[in-house]
């Protein structure tokens, strides 16, 4: 089995890399674990106190309960994956089961921040994009999917999500071993990447 840790701020443009690797293999050789579905249940607090929490901080991510999953998944174990609400800001009751398959990818903009975590990968990505192309992506996302205004989205930003990624997710790029540039179709970088896991699968 080979684990991918993908990482890489708000809007670089990770699901994108995800879906161009996952594109080129047999649906039946790769699952993809989102650090969303992580966030810790916080069904206990007011729709007003959720809406206080800065979910860009790793103490907003259930890493312990991911760290698990990864490992069950490592020794051939299916797993029950959360499902998380962006626009109720908590976990729903229900999980979606997800078998081991030769690929794990695990994706987020926190999962490199994490040493244990990052124990368990074999390859470390991280996906950089200019902070204005960000900014504007999540925007874009904010608004439209998860029904933020733009007040609260860009408050958010200033407040939360733009001292985090200074934080955590920016210094853990030290950690990748490939770092994909991301503002636009990045052909080579996700080629190799391909190659590399096509070489450990045969």
């Amino acid at each position: 089995m080979l684990v991918i840790g993908i990482a890489g701020g708000t809007g670089c443009g990770k699901t994108t890399v995800v879906k161009q690797i996952v594109d080129e293999l047999p649906k039946n050789q790769v699952v993809v674990i989102s650090q969303d579905s992580y966030y810790k249940d916080l069904s206990h607090l007011t729709k007003e106190e959720r809406g206080q929490v800065n979910f860009d901080h790793p103490n907003s991510i259930d890493f312990d309960l991911l760290i698990d999953h990864v490992k069950s998944l490592k020794k051939g174990e299916p797993i029950e994956i959360p499902v998380y609400s962006f626009v109720e800001e908590t976990r729903m009751p229900e999980t979606v089961t997800a078998e081991p398959r030769e690929v794990v990818i695990v994706e987020g903009i926190l999962v490199l921040s994490n040493p244990a975590l990052r124990e368990l990968f074999d390859i470390k990505i991280y996906v950089h994009a200019d902070s204005d192309e960000r900014l504007i992506r999540r925007l874009q996302r904010d608004i439209k999917e998860r029904g933020h205004d733009l007040e609260k989205v860009l408050h958010r930003y200033q407040t939360a999500v733009k001292p985090m990624h200074n934080q955590f997710i920016e210094p853990s790029k030290e950690f990748a071993d490939i770092i994909i540039p991301n503002n636009h179709y990045n052909t080579v970088a996700v080629d190799m990447v391909r190659t590399i896991i096509n070489n450990k699968l045969a």
